[in-house]
């Protein structure tokens, strides 16, 4: 019988190598899966495409008949968040799925025509032809400043000084990253979290005995406990429809294709191909987030395509797998007991000779 274990290889014995970062050829197979298991499977969601209507969220709610809460976590609440469109604020036990609203604006010169008589503003021109190419000199720089559209035209942290603003919308739907390396499966002490062979991170509520120490584990504060019972809950990447052989309720609920769902190498094919697009384009701050599987969880398996730096959207620009130094921890930790040990010894042998 296959042993599947909820921690990583490396606490299982199936890693050599310790691995608690860094890349794994395979993190399914090291979990306990034989080779005939599914392929890894994740999201990427391509935020310059998102347009925040939140049916990602709402289908999320519907099928796995999450709560109703307000932007505070507050259960059967209708709140208001104050930020914009915004209210659900972020994710939790009952909001699996976060459609983030960011408005970014800059102030800027409008090159407008004056009020005065006709005739004033010219400058020993006749009136037809001055007129004329005021109108159309004008004409081109308003459509030049106010196309908010070209996102390789406007910086935020740049711009003129001026009365007028220029505003744009960064809309992301943020959800649960199911890490090659999660430290909630680490330190979950009764296996209630545990890796499908999918290999995307699902937790089993009826084993949650509410310890909340995943909660501490996960470096983007994903998963969350409900206040009623203590236990915790997140995005399960829709398990049970996956197995089925269906897609996740909010990539098949996503107009847009902003959120799309398939094999995690195929999609880490495609979002290169979309930021090199992108950068083609114009738009230098487009940048992709989690692709890289040596960064400080081993890469993720739900990745982001982003337009500004990770923070604006909330999110961390450097995570790290909060049980990555944990051998060098036990380490020290070994060592300074030794040397209790030796002192307290020493300490016995010398007052036995006295």
């Amino acid at each position: 019988m296959t042993s599947i274990s909820s921690a990583s290889a490396a606490f299982t014995g199936r890693d050599p190598g310790n691995r608690l970062y860094g890349p794994v050829p395979d993190v399914t197979e090291q979990s306990g899966y034989t080779d005939e298991h599914p392929a890894r499977v994740g999201f990427f969601t391509d935020t310059s495409v998102c347009i925040g209507c939140k049916a990602c969220e709402v289908a999320c709610k519907e099928w796995n008949t999450l709560p109703m809460d307000d932007s505070h976590g507050v259960r059967d609440a209708i709140g208001l968040s104050g930020m914009s469109y915004d209210n659900t604020g972020q994710l939790g036990a009952n909001s699996w799925r976060h459609v983030a609203f960011i408005e970014q604006s800059r102030a800027v010169d409008l090159p407008m025509p004056t009020f005065g008589r006709p005739g004033d503003d010219r400058q020993g021109s006749g009136p037809s032809v001055s007129g004329c190419g005021d109108h159309d000199s004008t004409a081109k720089a308003q459509a030049s400043v106010l196309n908010v559209e070209a996102l390789s035209e406007f910086d935020p942290q740049t711009g003129q000084s001026g009365a007028d603003k220029q505003v744009r919308w960064l809309m992301s739907s943020d959800v649960c990253k199911h890490c090659t390396h999660a430290g909630c499966l680490d330190v979950c002490p009764t296996g209630a979290l545990f890796r499908t062979e999918f290999g995307t991170v699902v937790v089993q509520g009826d084993i949650c005995n509410g310890c909340g120490y995943c909660v501490a584990a996960c470096p983007y504060g994903v998963i969350d406990q409900r206040k009623d019972d203590g236990r915790v809950f997140k995005c399960t990447m829709c398990y049970d429809r996956l197995t089925d052989g269906l897609q996740p309720a909010c990539a098949t609920a996503c107009p847009t294709q902003s959120i799309q769902f398939g094999d995690l190498d195929e999609l880490q094919a495609r979002a290169d191909a979309r930021l090199a697009t992108l950068k083609d384009q114009g738009v230098e701050t487009a940048r992709l987030y989690g692709r890289d599987e040596s960064d400080g969880v081993g890469g993720v398996g739900a990745f982001f395509l982003l337009l500004d730096e990770p923070e604006v959207y909330g999110l961390p620009p450097d995570p790290i797998v909060t049980t990555r130094d944990l051998p060098a921890m036990w380490k020290a930790a070994g060592q300074a007991a030794a040397m209790m040990i030796g002192v307290a010894v020493t300490a016995i042998l010398g007052s036995r000779r006295r």
